[in-house]
């Protein structure tokens, strides 16, 4: 029986280390000022004023903490003191800084946008203390604001990966930077973000942001939708990864050629926000190793300088919702700097394709 319950209590602890070590990018919280101090009418004694609550940028922690950091995320500012017969003005009440990732949204329950979060220091107020007791609130102290927020984390990187699963996007992350991540042969092995750093010989360093992959849809949320494409709105390079080969999700989807891809990426991205399609953008084509590699490549730019405004013809199989967004979609079609081929897994052309990253970006 003692061996049981050992084993029993060992085989539930990796489970919680999972849940521990979650990735988060959106957290609600609860905020509420602190209320005024009661005044003191015999004296004119003042209340001190409540203390307010502010949402801080800092380096070094994440949202699982701020989540952690307060039983049931309720955040509220300190009381400020009575008025007293030797301290007439009371003191004012403790304020309370919450402290977040650089790259953090704040909104209200509506989703109106109350501030970005974009350098470390920076910081919002989100609810003010009531004021101290006096002659115009008859001496009572009054209540803090009150309000549920909404922390969303888009992180900041000066590249971001876009494409569907498994079309080598973590191998290309390992490839030119020096993140270690999780690789495989299926799709959606990146379930959260990874960031990357390229370093060049003169000590430039650029950020590069692999991302959960997308699927059809994800500009209405299927899948992981939003939680891909609002990580890519700050970033100062899109950098397309397709499998020159095609892309099929399973076997209950529809095979899609790398030039079908590519315009079904550009449709989720305009689609989600058309300010995207303004963004500077790279077409690396993937996994050239393979045979047949050259050919495909030859029928991708076939078809691409055959409809320079990415064009699907009728071969393309999609539900009739599907192919009326594709002709409400595409009036913008991004226009790429450079198509690069590269073998990601035999590092084949990935020195030319960070030097296109570097040159793109410093000319922007």
């Amino acid at each position: 029986m003692v061996l049981c319950s050992k084993f029993l209590r060992a085989s539930s602890r990796p489970r919680i280390s999972k849940l521990r070590h979650k990735f988060l990018d959106q957290v609600r919280i609860f905020v509420r000022g602190g209320g005024g101090g009661q005044g003191l009418p015999k004296y004119g004694g003042t209340g001190g004023q409540g203390g307010d609550v502010y949402i801080k940028a800092a380096a070094g922690v994440t949202l699982n903490r701020v989540k952690a950091s307060r039983e049931q995320q309720r955040y509220v500012g300190g009381t400020g003191s009575n008025s007293k017969p030797r301290i007439l003005q009371g003191s004012k009440g403790k304020d309370v800084y919450v402290t977040v990732p650089v790259g953090v949204c704040v909104t209200d329950d509506k989703n109106n946008l109350l501030g970005d979060l974009n350098q470390v220091g920076d910081e919002i107020l989100v609810a003010s203390g009531g004021d101290g007791g006096n002659k115009s609130n008859r001496w009572c102290g009054t209540k803090g604001q009150r309000s549920n927020i909404k922390l969303v984390l888009k992180l900041i990187a000066d590249v971001g990966f876009v494409g569907f699963p498994n079309a080598g996007k973590s191998t290309l992350l390992k490839g030119i930077s020096r993140t270690q991540p999780k690789i495989a042969d299926y799709p959606f092995t990146t379930i959260r973000p990874q960031v990357g750093i390229v370093e060049f010989d003169d000590k430039r360093q650029i950020s590069v942001a692999d991302l959960p992959g997308l699927i059809e849809g994800s500009h209405v949320n299927s899948g992981m939708g939003h939680k891909f494409l609002r990580h890519i709105e700050r970033t100062k390079l899109l950098l397309f990864v397709v499998d020159i080969h095609g892309f099929c999700l399973s076997p209950k989807h529809a095979f899609r050629s790398a030039y079908e891809t590519v315009v079904l990426l550009n449709m989720e991205l305009e689609l989600y926000k058309p300010e995207l399609m303004q963004k500077p953008a790279i077409l690396a084509l993937n996994k050239m190793d393979m045979e047949e590699a050259d050919d495909k490549m030859q029928n991708f730019m076939d078809c691409f300088h055959k409809h320079p405004h990415h064009c699907l013809d009728e071969s393309i199989t999609a539900s009739p919702h599907m192919q009326e967004e594709l002709r409400l979609a595409l009036k913008q079609p991004i226009s790429f700097e450079d198509i690069i081929p590269i073998s990601a897994k035999e590092l084949r052309g990935l020195n030319h394709l960070q030097q296109r990253i570097r040159d793109v970006i410093d000319s922007h």
